[in-house]
């Protein structure tokens, strides 16, 4: 096998809690996420001087070192010491550090890939260990679907679908440095946490949508304070009918959940209107995506 194609999808937080901060620098989270059908592809063929190379359709993608694809690819190449190389390509539809853990995504789709095309056998559990050496978003998309993402995000739990939903997703033209986020977030002060178990117990009770009366992101009043266009985005969302309308991440995007697809489809139009990032999206189950990835192997 020479080359591989993998889809590499996006997710969003329906509650991201943050319980403190860690002896390591991290902060100890609580967060429930789902995969989204917002997705990039990834080509990767096989190069047989080792080298490790990256192109994109998107001109402001990162293509050496800071790109998680590469860091991900030199890192099994390490692990493993195999000889093989590979060249990435991404065409790219997610968002660039927009909240949606596009390049968390593209990284574990590489080591996937990257499993079957250099012939490791490397079970999932190995691969996810691996992942969460490269970014703290990583791990969950060896599971898609939706799942309860602890830690820092290394710890992952399955869970029951919640969708699908009908999502609208709108990026401001704006960026959010995830660490000034952090730095700012004052965790003393933050309301107890509970929203993110009360949603899992309602999930796992087979009431999906009692969910959403407990979504919440403990990093929205900061990124709103930091940036103010953030919070008004959320605003249009409620104005323009969504039932429900959170950030995903550290932001900028910020998302609603709507109740059909005609009333989503009136919103992206008006959205349209003064952005140019929207998009009308599912909510992915586990068995629809496995693993959140679907691979098709050429040659």
């Amino acid at each position: 096998m020479r080359e591989l194609w993998i889809t590499s999808p996006a997710k969003i937080n329906l509650t991201l809690e943050v319980l403190g901060r860690r002896p390591d620098g991290y902060h100890e989270l609580d967060m429930l996420v789902v995969a989204v059908d917002l997705a990039d592809r990834l080509r990767l063929v096989l190069r047989d001087d080792g080298a490790i190379t990256l192109s994109s359709s998107n001109g402001t993608l990162p293509l050496g070192e800071k790109n998680l694809a590469v860091a991900a690819a030199r890192k099994l190449q390490a692990a493993s010491g195999v000889r093989a190389g590979v060249h990435i390509e991404i065409e790219k539809r997610i968002p660039i550090s927009a909240g949606l853990g596009g390049g968390s995504s593209n990284a574990a789709a590489v080591l996937m890939g990257l499993n079957a095309l250099w012939g490791l056998g490397y079970d999932r559990e190995r691969l996810q260990t691996l992942g969460a050496e490269i970014g703290s978003d990583v791990p969950f998309f060896f599971h898609g679907g939706t799942a309860r993402v602890q830690g820092r995000g290394e710890r992952v739990e399955p869970l029951p679908d919640v969708g699908p939903w009908t999502i609208v997703i709108a990026r401001p033209p704006l960026y959010v440095s995830t660490a000034d986020v952090f730095r700012a977030l004052a965790v003393d002060r933050l309301p107890p946490p509970g929203e993110t178990a009360a949603a899992v117990a309602a999930l796992q009770a087979g009431r999906r949508e009692a969910v959403l009366r407990h979504l919440r992101n403990d990093l929205e009043a900061v990124t709103f304070r930091l940036y103010p266009e953030v919070r008004r985005l959320k605003e249009k969302f409620y104005a323009f009918g969504a039932e429900y309308a959170l950030m995903s991440g550290s932001g900028p995007v910020v998302y609603g959940v709507f109740p059909d697809g005609r009333r989503a489809r009136r919103v992206v139009h008006s959205l349209r209107g003064f952005l140019r990032d929207v998009y009308l999206v599912q909510t992915l189950g586990a068995r629809s995506s496995p693993r959140g990835m679907t691979a098709v192997s050429k040659g």
